[in-house]
């Protein structure tokens, strides 16, 4: 059984739509980071930098931090969604995922949805780089299915719940048609409908 230690955010929704999507038996152990619960010593202790998601894989007693290696471990141990011939292009795009599209957008949340007017400069650096990624995926996605190719792959898992926060990026989803078109098309599957209701309350999938 897998414990997930998590938060409501895109990198710990990834996870929960990854284990609903290989259908491993999981349970949620909520770190609230608004009471700085990813602080305490007992979590830091598996996740070193303090940040969630954890998982705890309880049939062979391994912790592992950090969402792109979980979801590596997990289509791995699963072997779904991540093709081992395929794993060169997969781990571009997720790698993209972990240390572009991630961290920017969620520069662009702090400027933008969490601090505005506290920096222009901030603000409007980030807005660019958040519209620069949009029209970045939009043209991958003209000439390819889903980010890694043809097939649903963890790239597609980690980047979605980024895309998912689209309507704190006032950039306009709509306007980026082959994004549209795949953010419509994860977000139609079941595992991921029932992974972004992370802390099952109701949570629903922003629309377009």
């Amino acid at each position: 059984m897998i414990e997930l230690l998590t938060a409501p955010t895109p990198n710990g929704v990834k996870i929960s739509i990854m284990l609903e999507e290989i259908g491993f038996e999981f349970k949620i152990t909520k770190i609230d980071i608004s009471k700085e619960e990813q602080f305490k010593p007992y979590f830091k202790k598996i996740s070193p930098f303090s940040k969630i998601p954890v998982i705890i894989d309880h049939s062979n007693k391994q912790s592992l931090f950090e969402s792109g290696a979980i979801l590596i471990y997990l289509g791995e141990k699963s072997n779904k969604f991540y093709n081992i011939k395929e794993r060169n292009i997969i781990n571009q795009w997720l790698m993209g995922q972990m240390s572009y599209i991630g961290p920017m957008l969620g520069q662009h949340h702090q400027f933008h949805h969490y601090n505005p007017g506290k920096s222009k400069f901030g603000e409007e650096r980030y807005f660019e780089i958040a519209k620069k990624i949009y029209e970045e995926l939009d043209e991958r996605l003209l000439a390819s299915k889903y980010l890694a190719g043809e097939n649903y792959t963890i790239a597609d898992i980690a980047t979605w719940p980024w895309i998912a926060r689209h309507e704190w990026h006032d950039i306009g989803l709509k306007n980026y048609k082959n994004l549209t078109r795949w953010y419509l098309d994860i977000g139609s599957r079941d595992a991921v409908i029932k992974g972004y209701d992370i802390l099952k309350n109701g949570s629903q999938i922003p629309q377009p």
